[in-house]
């Protein structure tokens, strides 16, 4: 499972996304999210939710990649702003016993979860779009230290290994015993303080072998080889729309601050 889910972060095309070369890829779409960060009006949503789209479309990814994926962090932002529309503001449309819902605060967690999912969104096109050792060379040729990059490319690799070492043990504590009988909320938190417990070390240990062997094979001792690339793609007509997109986005926002 955990393979499954490595290999289909990143999905093979033939897309003007998929040809961007990957530099100019990860710079324009930052900026993208940079720009949409940026966003304070409620107006400017449906222009972002159109870029993003148009964006997306080009990209030719499936509709399921981004369903399978959004509800995860969506579950998250709906805990940060669930609250918003019934805490924030002073005008009330309606009212039923303790609870007001406020006009100012609906505006507010609307304009919040519309960036995040377009920021999302555009995180997913280029997780989509690009292979990852591909974007972890691109961002060492923009002057990202290799020994942050080389953590991120160990993280992602074992991040894995670490999920199905935590199922493995779950397994285990279930063949044992656990959650078959009623138990004590103390009872349960001890099982889950020594499973967490004995994941901490294992992965610790696991580091530390890895670590040894990459030092026995030479890491450090020589620069660093380039990571496996496919060089070309296309680079003048995404990256100029993409950051033309950007710039509009905060020539609008910064015309609307200032009325």
């Amino acid at each position: 499972m955990a393979v499954s889910l490595h290999a289909d972060v990143y999905i093979p095309g033939q897309s003007v996304v998929h040809r961007w070369a990957a530099r100019p890829k990860l710079l324009s779409l930052l900026t993208l999210m940079f720009a949409i960060a940026m966003v304070r009006h409620l107006v400017l949503l449906p222009w972002v939710f159109v870029v993003v789209i148009g964006l997306y479309l080009a990209a030719q990814l499936p509709l399921s990649y981004l369903c399978r994926r959004l509800p995860y962090p969506g579950l998250f932002i709906v805990a940060m702003v669930g609250l918003l529309p019934w805490v924030s503001g002073e005008t009330v449309i309606w009212q039923g016993w303790i609870f007001s819902l406020r006009l100012e605060g609906i505006q507010m967690a609307a304009l919040v979860a519309g960036r995040f999912v377009a920021i999302l969104t555009t995180g997913f096109v280029l997780l989509g779009t690009t292979p990852f050792l591909t974007l972890l060379e691109a961002m060492r040729s923009l002057g990202i230290p290799t020994l942050l990059t080389d953590m991120t490319l160990l993280t992602y690799r074992y991040l894995f290994d670490v999920a199905n070492q935590l199922a493995t043990m779950h397994q285990a504590m279930a063949l044992r015993g656990y959650g078959h009988s009623r138990q004590t909320l103390r009872r349960r938190w001890n099982w889950l303080a020594a499973l967490f417990g004995s994941l901490l070390l294992r992965s610790y240990e696991q580091s530390q072998r890895v670590y040894s062997a990459m030092r026995l094979r030479g890491y450090g001792q020589q620069p660093p080889r380039s990571l496996n690339q496919k060089p070309g793609g296309a680079i003048a007509l995404p990256t100029i729309l993409t950051l033309t997109a950007a710039v509009s986005v905060v020539i609008c926002e910064l015309s609307l601050a200032s009325l």
